[in-house]
């Protein structure tokens, strides 16, 4: 029977243009793109060369700490650029997509005949096991790694987020394999939402069920790792999205790596927000084109996202294209002073939380304050259900005290676990930055 964790703290933010559940599978595009930039952690060194020709599943760079992590290609077709950033950094790999498209076969298998090793083994030939985090540090793992669990949340509560049980149907079997697949190799916790009925999910085998009744940041893999499992000193967790099982799912049943993923296009400045059938790598000028020069196009939700510019390409873990208004042309009558009832505040400074908890809301992208160097006692804790004191975590890691942060929880916690603690942050601080630079930092200290 699954076990229910009831959370009470957090924040459920209703913005307006959530993705009608309808599908569309986009047309091959001309070209895709692979980043080393949606491997958090990755030291990326390219494989292969401008003219090589590439199956789906073949390897584009590798890992330069740990060679046999290598990431999989989306696509056959020809590399036509290898784009560089400053210190010649590798910004992304771009394939020229075969009109037919050719996949490298690594054979079907019965996931149920194998061992957790064989299990690894192929997903580090297909370029896939990549696609495993963990925590501490929230960064790729590595294969020499020893989790001691290996948890997955199908719950996405962040605005605007797609919703992960429309993108399961007809994916189901895969799903499971998936799990399976991931169970032979540490014990494997499935986290679900308590509205979530699809039985994939709430009769998943071969995994432990948690039940998350809550407001967002409920479906945060971090949160429920750290009520389930909490993250000591030592001890390492894996955590894999829930497209990334479905992924695995593909390579055991298929015998191919098939990266094609559903991806909510969602936003108050998307006409038709809907859900579009698209591979990793496909560029998001093709996925989306705003029709009004002062929308913000983001790689994400808009909590935890990346603004997208031309180059950008849909990540290895992003399950929505969000637009929201940039609002650089916005002119507000007596600014914050003036009433109002279709501002949302979470203090209540406005008299829309008069209009009820299921309004929706049209949001810009601007800060609408400065930075200031203080931090409000008591802000970071209502939206943060995990037993950790984020403050106190926030200002040892601006003080860059290691030992009060190891003391104070940082190896639970991944930026994202922060998106909310931002949003309500009056100070304007960037927590989510500044939470990955003391990871980035005590990740390089214990090396």
């Amino acid at each position: 029977m699954a076990k229910v964790f009831k959370l009470r703290k957090g924040l459920n933010l209703r913005l307006k243009g959530s993705a009608a559940k309808e599908k569309t599978r986009l047309s091959l595009s001309a070209s895709y793109a692979l980043s080393p930039a949606d491997f958090v952690g990755l030291v990326p060194k390219v494989v292969v060369r401008e003219g090589d020709c590439v199956k789906a599943g073949d390897a584009l760079f590798v890992d330069k700490t740990c060679p046999e992590t290598c990431f999989a290609s989306p696509v056959s077709g020809t590399v036509e650029a290898i784009e560089r950033g400053e210190r010649r950094k590798v910004l992304r790999v771009k394939v020229k997509a075969d009109a037919e498209q050719q996949y490298a076969d690594f054979g079907k298998c019965n996931v149920n005949d194998l061992s957790g090793d064989e299990v690894k083994d192929r997903l580090l030939k297909a370029g896939l096991f990549g696609y495993i985090n963990q925590l501490p540090y929230a960064v790729v793992t590595q294969p020499t790694t020893a989790p001691k669990a290996i948890f997955v949340s199908a719950l996405r509560d962040m605005p605007l987020a797609a919703d992960f049980e429309f993108e399961l149907q007809g994916n189901e079997a895969d799903f499971q394999t998936g799990l399976t697949a991931l169970s032979k190799m540490a014990p494997t916790y499935l986290g679900i939402g308590a509205q979530q009925t699809a039985s994939a999910l709430t009769e998943a085998k071969d995994v432990e069920i948690n039940v998350f009744d809550g407001p967002c940041p409920a479906g945060n893999v971090g949160v429920q790792v750290n009520h389930v499992s909490p993250v000591n000193k030592g001890e390492i967790v894996w955590t894999v999205d829930p497209s990334a099982v479905i992924f695995f799912g593909r390579l055991f049943n298929k015998g191919i790596v098939d990266l094609h993923k559903t991806v909510a296009v969602a936003g108050s400045e998307v006409a038709h927000p809907a859900y579009v059938e698209a591979l990793v790598g496909t560029p998001i000028s093709d996925i989306f084109q705003p029709e009004n020069a002062g929308t913000r196009v983001i790689c994400g939700n808009p909590l935890t996202g990346k603004k997208a510019d031309e180059g950008s390409t849909l990540g290895a873990h992003t399950s929505e294209i969000t637009a929201i208004p940039e609002g650089s042309d916005a002119n507000e009558l007596l600014g914050w002073i003036l009433p109002r009832t279709k501002e949302f505040s979470v203090n209540r400074s406005y008299f829309s939380w008069l209009m009820g908890k299921n309004k929706e809301y049209t949001l810009d992208a601007r800060i609408k304050g400065g930075e200031r160097h203080l931090i409000m006692s008591g802000e970071y804790d209502r939206v943060l259900p995990m037993d950790i004191y984020a403050e106190y975590l926030i200002k040892a890691i601006i003080a860059d005290d290691i030992d009060r942060q190891e003391q104070l929880g940082i190896y639970e916690v991944a930026p994202e676990d922060f998106a909310l603690c931002e949003f309500v942050d009056s100070s304007k601080l960037p927590l989510q930055r500044i939470v990955r630079e003391g990871l980035d930092k005590l990740r390089k200290e214990n090396q």
